[in-house]
């Protein structure tokens, strides 16, 4: 903040650097921002949205939509659940905006719970050799209650531990390591299967497939949009399928969103895919439509690019 444009006293640059200081939090590590009268607004909507989230649950704004996982060359093996938020006034909010807010202010310990349950039950209505993955924020993993309250949830629903998969970023596992561990092995034992999303796009480091418990790897859907001419990308998509086939890690591609894509992947031999060629995410009451009835276009399409290659 720079006086005197953004102020003419202490009180005020001070007020303009600590909303400048937010703007350049939310930004992401390692970046500094500017003052300038737009963050006010900014300021004032997250303000808003801070109070209508505090009672979107009681009021039953917050729901689950469902996105396919397809085993090549058509099997459906499960869903990950997505949260979403209907506002109404807004209308439908995405995660990035809100999971933040939630998190700043204490609420994805609840939040993050009914969405566990929630997950859990719906999969109680699919057929039994079918899983559910849900994500965790880093506020949730790094909690301390999580292996007690996921223990709780698959009890008190009575689901089979092994078909809950639980989602983490790169970005959780960069503080406290060794409770990482203890949390990531008590899950395992558990019998949970853990998954490491977004692989790839932040701090990736082998030492994370040495060390931790993982059953799945998702590869980022940065390294899958380009793949059909990308070169570099075959060659690191092709590299990581390689690498966690050799630890005995399975790997599902996000963002599969065309044919030629799927026919790359299914060569490379990628156990799982995941996106809107395959299955745009569904409401929960749609999901054993989806089960019951014949493959789609889209893994028709897949299925006939398995034949040919």
């Amino acid at each position: 903040a720079l006086g005197p444009e953004h102020g003419t006293d202490g009180e005020q640059l001070m007020k303009a650097a600590d909303i400048a200081l937010y703007a350049a939090k939310t930004d992401g590590r390692g970046c500094a921002r500017t003052f300038n009268r737009s963050m006010l607004l900014l300021l004032e909507q997250r303000e808003n949205l801070r109070r209508s989230l505090r009672t979107a649950l009681e009021r039953n704004e917050l729901y689950l939509e469902y996105q396919p996982l397809i085993r090549p060359p058509s099997s459906v093996i499960g869903f990950e659940a997505l949260l979403r938020w209907r506002h109404p006034e807004i209308g439908v909010i995405p995660p990035s905006v809100f999971i933040p807010i939630a998190e700043a202010d204490g609420l994805m310990d609840e939040i993050g719970r009914w969405v566990l349950e929630q997950a859990c039950r719906q999969a109680l209505s699919w057929p039994s050799s079918l899983t559910v993955a849900v994500n965790l924020s880093p506020a949730q993993f790094l909690s301390g209650s999580l292996t007690d309250t996921v223990a709780q949830i698959i009890d008190e629903v009575g689901i089979r531990a092994d078909r809950l998969e639980l989602e983490i970023t790169e970005t959780v596992l960069l503080e406290r390591t060794i409770d990482n561990i203890d949390t990531l092995n008590t899950l395992n034992v558990l019998g949970i299967r853990i998954s490491l999303d977004d692989f790839g796009t932040y701090y990736s480091s082998l030492s994370y497939l040495k060390n931790f418990p993982f059953d799945t790897l998702k590869i980022d859907q940065y390294f899958i949009a380009d793949l059909e001419t990308d070169l570099k990308g075959q060659t690191i998509v092709r590299s990581i399928i390689n690498l966690a086939h050799g630890l005995g890690i399975s790997v599902t591609a996000e963002g599969v969103e065309t044919s030629a894509q799927a026919r790359w992947l299914i060569k490379e031999n990628c156990d799982c895919l995941q996106g809107n060629f395959l299955g745009r995410p569904l409401g929960a009451e749609a999901t054993s439509d989806f089960i019951r009835r014949s493959p789609p276009k889209g893994i028709r399409a897949m299925e006939g690019s398995n034949r040919a290659v």
